[in-house]
């Protein structure tokens, strides 16, 4: 008989301390685990916020003004764990019906930055030449859409716009962020 055959497994110390320091070892990596598991998950599991409503003016400026004007709002938002602010440049016009719209600047092509020319009296995208009526309205050019319109409220007399993101190449306005 060799010896192999007949000797029983023997927990001795060693083998003892080796399974408990191995058990001890995953212990403590599955706690330390735990935070990089959460920072991981945290964007996942966590909503963007809302974009808060921005002051755009006084209401008894903007509505006596004939041509858009330009404002700058200040968009706070926190998507994750980062929180931004930044500023946008919006254009105050009239819609069809003589009411007060916030339009966005950015066309809906590729996103350049319209501007308003007095002497044309229309927007018109430096990229791709489309132009826009005062009311947001495309006229001409390559945008899929007029210009987006940002939703508004009235509040202490101040005119509030909740600034946006919309998709762009396609002709149905869509919120994107």
């Amino acid at each position: 008989m060799s010896h192999s055959d007949t000797t029983p497994l023997e927990i001795t110390r060693r083998s003892y301390i080796g399974w408990l320091i191995g058990l001890c070892g995953a212990a403590v990596s599955a706690v330390l685990s735990v935070p990089l598991i959460r920072f991981t998950l945290f964007p996942l599991t966590t909503q963007t916020t809302e974009t808060k409503w921005s002051d755009v003016g006084p209401l008894a400026d903007l509505q006596s003004s004939t041509t858009p004007l330009i404002r700058t709002v200040t968009v706070e938002q926190v998507d994750g764990w980062r929180k931004s602010v930044s500023e946008k440049i919006v254009y105050v016009s009239k819609d069809a019906a003589g009411r007060l719209q916030v339009l966005s600047a950015v066309c809906p092509h590729l996103g350049c930055s319209v501007q308003w020319q007095d002497s044309k009296k229309t927007f018109v995208c430096p990229c791709h030449s489309a132009t826009f009526e005062a009311n947001g309205v495309c006229t001409g050019g390559p945008a899929p859409r007029g210009l987006d319109t940002l939703e508004t409220k009235l509040q202490d007399g101040r005119l509030m716009a909740r600034y946006q993101y919309f998709r762009q190449l396609v002709p149905i306005k869509e919120v994107i962020g």
